[in-house]
């Protein structure tokens, strides 16, 4: 039988108050007959309360059965055998280099890339002229402190310098979308899951003995019902969950799809007077921001609901704090932990089970459609989609218009259309909301680099010529940019605002031409003292350049130096 904590306590307390006055023999026999009984398991118990070993315990047991006569003589204090770090004072210093961190141990030490069991440990301290075994080793780690730690996820990785920002972003969007009674929702994907009698985590009450019998291997059987794809939708304000699940693939498709499915079936009526919608989702997978189909789905949307849909992305590697992750995937999980999901009816109607006390309400539903992978979809479609980037990271936070862009030929016909047209030159490229600075103080940069490019220029010339200059200067055919317009240039590129192709388009040259010219400034405002710091808006196409200094309020724009 099993001994209870009662009953160790008790014998703690008594062994406690009668030890002090026993000596070593009448100790083991006290203890034996205690343990004889208490019956199975009394060995064991009467070893914790009294804090000696097993074997102690045992010898006990064999002498009260024995019958011995009583002895007459008492070992004096201090007999018996010593203790290993008694005998040995080099042990305790060896044992703790063993098992210092890795980053502060001996990086030479044969352990540093094995598992530091006791047995490990005790075998490298034995090699080392240290006799011990391992249940002293383990002795001695209690008591310097040390137990069996597991890692802690707790280190995120890299993240973006403009994550907080981010984040205020989002709550503000959500803040104000919710305070005018327009929908907010959250939305990921799941893991996907095996459909058979596959294991799954976690445990649940049933007879003892009993086991939920599984396979022994989580294999993917082709000829079963295949995989399960949750694809949720979580409405923050009603505390409200929508899951799709899918069973062929988890594309943008399949993911718009689902959404489509809840404004149909909840959200329409739910919010009847909308006319907007937000989305929260992750940065990466069937809903990321670099997903060109998920822009393109959600524009069909958009264009079949009236709503304009504005989606604002994590930042890289914070999926986790997406609302839907703790709100509603969690409590799925927890809720047929466990349980084999041998079918799709057990998994829509487990996660259709879903409740909290906190008033969560969960529907779900099998989708059996296809969703066709490998879609392209060109920078032609992109750019024509009624999308607007936000100002703010206008890679993560955009807007799909339900009302398609006006084409050059509306523009022309509605000479007062919204639609900004084109600038000539590339003057309005010194905008400070493009360069982040004022003009006086990119003209004070401008003729601060001009003498040093000036003076690259002519080494660089006469390297190539290999002596001094044959015409005079200023002949030859003309630079295709000025001094002037690289330096603009690199400030833009530095900026961060779009990619090199971009900048060349705006200023009417090729790559190579753009390349060159920012490699030879890049390195000059910052010995000259002048930081440019990146912008936070993401520009893609001419049209956008435009696009976003039509949008623009004046700024306070700050000195660089």
């Amino acid at each position: 039988m099993d001994v209870s904590d009662e009953v160790r306590g008790q014998l703690a307390v008594k062994f406690g108050v009668l030890f002090p006055h026993l000596d070593e023999r009448q100790r083991r026999l006290m203890m034996g007959a205690e343990a004889r009984i208490l019956g199975h398991g009394g060995i064991r118990a009467v070893a914790q309360a009294a804090q000696v070993s097993a074997t102690t315990v045992r010898k006990g047991v064999d002498e009260s059965e024995a019958g011995e006569e009583p002895l007459g003589r008492v070992r004096r204090p201090g007999g018996g055998r010593k203790k290993a770090v008694d005998l040995d004072p080099g042990l305790r210093p060896a044992l703790l280099a063993l098992v210092e961190p890795d980053e502060r141990g001996d990086p030479m030490s044969p352990l540093r890339w094995t598992v530091k069991s006791t047995r490990n440990l005790a075998a490298e301290l034995t090699r080392q002229g240290h006799r011990v075994s391992a249940d002293t080793v383990g002795d001695l780690l209690h008591k310097e402190g040390f137990s069996l730690q597991a890692s802690a996820k707790t280190i995120e990785g890299k993240q973006h310098p403009d994550c907080d920002a981010q984040f205020r972003y989002i709550n503000e969007r959500a803040r104000e979308y919710m305070g005018a009674g327009q929908p907010v929702i959250s939305v990921d994907a799941k893991k996907k899951e095996l459909v058979g009698d596959y294991k799954n985590a976690g445990r649940q009450w049933r007879p003892a003995g009993e086991p939920i019998l599984v396979k022994t291997h989580d294999f993917l059987d082709r000829q079963g019902p295949g995989k399960a794809i949750p694809y949720g939708i979580y409405d923050i304000a009603a505390n409200t969950g929508w899951v799709s699940v899918g069973t062929d693939h988890d594309t943008a498709a399949f993911a718009v799809a689902s959404i489509r499915r809840w404004w149909q079936a909840r959200g329409r009526h739910d919010y009847p007077d909308a006319n907007r919608l937000l989305i929260t989702a992750d940065a990466g997978g069937s809903n990321g921001y670099r997903t060109r189909t998920w822009k393109t789905e959600l524009a069909a949307l958009a264009a079949e609901t009236g709503l304009s849909i504005t989606v604002c992305h994590m930042p890289p590697g914070t999926s986790k704090w997406n609302k839907i992750e703790h709100r509603l995937f969690s409590h799925i999980s927890m809720n047929w932990r466990g349980r084999p999901l041998t079918s799709h009816d057990v998994i829509v109607n487990s996660i259709a089970a879903t409740t909290t006390r906190t008033g969560l309400k969960v529907h779900a539903e099998l989708d059996p459609g296809t969703y066709a992978t490998g879609i392209k979809v060109t920078d032609s479609d992109i750019d024509a989609l009624p999308m607007h980037r936000h100002r703010f990271h206008g890679d993560w936070n955009y807007t799909l218009h339900p009302q398609p862009r006006d084409t050059p030929a509306d523009v022309a016909k509605n000479p007062q259309s919204t639609a900004p047209s084109p600038q000539p030159g590339t003057g309005y490229l010194r905008n400070p909301e493009l360069t982040g600075m004022p003009e006086p103080a990119l003209d004070q940069l401008a003729n601060k680099l001009t003498a040093k490019l000036d003076e690259l220029r002519e080494q660089g010339r006469f390297q190539q010529r290999g002596g001094e200059r044959m015409r005079a200067r200023g002949a030859g055919a003309k630079d295709k940019l000025t001094t002037a317009e690289r330096i603009l240039a690199t400030v833009l590129y530095l900026r961060k605002l779009g990619t090199r192709d971009l900048l060349a388009q705006v200023f009417g040259v090729n790559g190579s031409t753009l390349t060159r010219a920012v490699r030879q400034v890049q390195p000059l405002p910052a010995e000259h003292g002048y930081t440019i710091p990146p912008s936070t808006a993401r520009i893609r196409t001419p049209a956008d350049v435009t696009a976003f200094l039509a949008n623009s309020s004046p700024t306070q724009i700050k000195s660089t130096r």
